[in-house]
């Protein structure tokens, strides 16, 4: 069985985590990002939303460098993110 995902995961929990000192908290950095979307789209982006939309950006990415690795790690950090935003709202879902 191969590990690489494993891998991937703690890559993409590292990456979270060191942005993290840089950005701020994702609440606060998504909530950041959704309000300036907000203004320029001239719509309501909501903070799972802009998880969601980073997360398509890396997936046309990929879709052009399927090997290309970072690419896959910060798919997995923008998942993991866009769970913390929108389960910490909710309350519930994994322990969040």
């Amino acid at each position: 069985m191969s590990a690489q995902r494993f891998t991937t995961l703690s890559d993409a929990a590292q990456a979270v985590s060191d942005r993290g000192s840089s950005y701020g908290t994702v609440e606060d950095n998504f909530n950041r990002i959704a309000g300036l979307w907000s203004v320029l789209l001239e719509k309501e982006v909501t903070p799972a939303q802009v998880a969601l939309c980073l997360a398509a950006l890396k997936m046309a990415r990929l879709v052009e460098t399927p090997n290309h690795y970072d690419s896959w790690v910060d798919l997995a950090g923008y998942a993991a993110c866009g769970s913390q935003v929108e389960c910490k709202k909710n309350r519930g879902v994994g322990g969040i």
